[in-house]
């Protein structure tokens, strides 16, 4: 056997074998991709609550006549703030303030928007104690 002939029947063998592994190595590399991953996270603003401000403790003094009652100070809402209505007494049955009546608040319609939480006002027509529901202002 010549060099030729042995060279010329190794190549088939060595292209047949170059082949398969240029296969596999296309094939591995195919599976391994690379993804880019962005994570955002939301940012969710809690709304701001206008909060009520403690009560103010008042001194009652003497009822002006046998009969009256007091009704006591309180917080009210008035245009963009909190105003407290003072003490007084009045010639009328005065039960004592309701609880709070928890509300849920939905979500506010814009981030310029402002929760005021609702809230119990004497109303000194005969209705007593009437709720003011919360809301949302500007």
């Amino acid at each position: 056997m010549t060099l030729s002939t042995r060279f010329a029947s190794a190549r088939p063998a060595n292209l047949l074998m170059s082949a398969i592994g240029l296969a596999a190595m296309l094939m591995f590399t195919g599976c391994a991709t690379h993804e880019r991953v962005v994570v955002r996270e939301t940012v969710v603003a809690q709304p701001t609550v206008r909060h009520m401000p403690a009560p103010i403790r008042e001194e009652r003094g003497a009822p002006p006549t046998v009969g009256w009652n007091w009704v006591p100070g309180h917080w009210k809402w008035e245009g963009h703030d909190w105003a407290w209505v003072h003490g007084k007494w009045v010639p009328d049955a005065v039960p004592p303030m309701p609880a709070l009546i928890v509300e849920t608040l939905s979500p506010p319609p814009s981030p310029a928007h402002y929760w005021v939480p609702g809230h119990w006002v004497w109303r000194h027509d005969g209705a007593g104690w009437v709720w003011v529901q919360g809301r949302w202002l500007r």
